[in-house]
């Protein structure tokens, strides 16, 4: 059998018992085709990039699938079906991860250490330019071209 990981994105106006009650589901049709489901994670109500279906957020669901090729076909077969999944991705994988998944990983501003000058980098010093005045600039005609014919 080989490895999976399967997520899936249901619509934003289904409750988190409903989103869980549609993982069960799914999680039955693999355990009948001869697979195992091993991590689920239910990573929330997210903001979409785009609206998918009119939808603007989804509930997003990670499930790790120790399955025969059919079993997942077969889910993603009934996933076609359900109103209630906006979209899916199944990735075939060498091995399962241990612990939680990048998205549920919290990542605290204090864990990634001091940076220097902020987002832009360090400022520049520029010592050696006057301070600039509103009245400095004026536009007065370029010497090195001819008035034009149109306009003389």
């Amino acid at each position: 059998m080989a490895l999976y990981e399967h997520v899936f994105l249901a619509r934003q106006d289904i409750s988190a018992q409903q989103v869980d009650a549609l993982v069960e589901q799914y999680k039955g049709v693999i355990e009948a085709n001869g697979g195992k489901v091993g991590r689920i994670e239910n990573w929330g109500l997210k903001s979409l990039t785009y609206r998918i279906k009119k939808n603007r957020k989804a509930h997003y669901a990670l499930m790790d699938i120790d399955a025969p090729a059919a079993a997942i076909q077969e889910m993603e077969r009934q996933m076609r079906i359900s109103e209630d999944v906006l979209r899916y991705m199944t990735i075939a994988v060498e091995k399962h991860e241990d612990g939680p998944s990048a998205m549920l990983q919290k990542r605290d501003r204090d864990d990634r250490g001091p940076r220097e000058g902020g987002d832009r980098g360090p400022r520049r010093e520029f010592g050696d330019r006057p301070p600039r005045r509103d009245g400095d600039f004026q536009r007065g005609p370029r010497p090195d071209r001819a008035p034009r014919e149109d306009r003389a």
